[in-house]
């Protein structure tokens, strides 16, 4: 620790602009300052400060040595700050945003989970499709799914998802099973949004334009559609993964299914992940892993 030993107390010195002041400052004595700084110039082997009776002011030395003081001294106290506060109950804010759908289905009740589990947190959750710029708007963390393209941020994966194109055993046995996804215009399609289904075809993703009755903003309703009868559906695996298993849905063009997509946490690529949010993305982690969210642009 011999290396540290002094820089405390010169940049106490350094900002004060006093020895006096800097012992005040560090609750230590005068001589114990100027004994600190003078042993510290001793070894770097360079003048830090010019002293006369009446001012006291830095080298160039001392200039450049306070610089990387003070990143090294805050570098501490954050370290320190962040250890305590690792071993204290997590309290304060949280900013999350994640997108409406799978916001509103499986992070919002994760979210009500960890605050009862922690009950000192206060936690802002924007549930949106829009993408919202951390730094700027002040989110601590983001919850996105698919390819990402903003190298600035840092990312987790939570997991990932599939989609599937499914429909009841009864539908299929009215109007058959489509081979190919250009039969799908042949069929009722239950659709979410207007952006088309996305599929693969040799390799390459291509977008169908579908067709059918019924169209909604989120996913809940058309699963449920499917399970009537009433068409078919391409839907996250955490919407039908369980009615697939149970036989109310069956999957059709499995062959052209895309690869699944990633499920992810971000945060500021250039600010230190707090305690009290990586708790929540560790909880999120473990309990998405655990879940049916095993199967992940940004649709939802």
């Amino acid at each position: 620790m011999a290396s540290w030993e002094g820089m405390q107390e010169f940049a106490a010195v350094a900002d004060s602009g006093s020895f006096t002041r800097a012992a005040r400052r560090l609750g230590i004595s005068i001589a114990q300052v100027s004994r600190q700084v003078g042993q510290l110039e001793e070894r770097l082997g360079a003048r830090l400060l010019y002293r006369t009776t009446r001012q006291l002011s830095l080298t160039e030395a001392g200039e450049l040595y306070l610089t990387h003081c003070r990143q090294l001294l805050e570098s501490l106290a954050d370290a320190e700050q962040a250890v305590s506060q690792l071993q204290a109950e997590p309290q304060g804010q949280l900013k999350l945003t994640a997108p409406l759908a799978y916001g509103h289905s499986h992070i919002a009740p994760l979210v009500l989970e960890f605050m009862q589990r922690y009950p000192l947190l206060e936690v802002s959750l924007d549930l949106s499709n829009q993408v919202q710029d951390l730094v700027h708007d002040g989110y601590d963390l983001a919850i996105r799914i698919g390819r990402l393209t903003d190298s600035s941020l840092m990312a987790r994966k939570l997991g990932q998802r599939r989609h599937h194109v499914c429909a009841s055993p009864d539908y299929l046995a009215r109007h058959g099973a489509p081979r190919r996804p250009q039969e799908l215009l042949q069929h009722q399609c239950l659709q979410i949004g207007n952006d088309g289904w996305h599929l693969q075809v040799n390799g390459r993703r291509q977008t169908f334009r579908v067709q059918g009755r019924m169209r909604c903003s989120t996913a809940a309703p058309l699963a449920e559609a499917a399970m009537r009868g009433m068409g078919l559906a391409q839907l996250p695996d955490y919407y039908v993964a369980a009615h697939l298993a149970s036989g109310a849905l069956v999957e059709v063009l499995a062959d052209y299914a895309e690869p699944e997509e990633g499920i992810w946490a971000l945060y500021p690529h250039n600010r230190q992940l707090s305690p009290k949010v990586r708790l929540l993305v560790d909880f999120l982690a473990d309990s998405l892993a655990g879940g049916a969210c095993q199967a992940g642009g940004a649709r939802q």
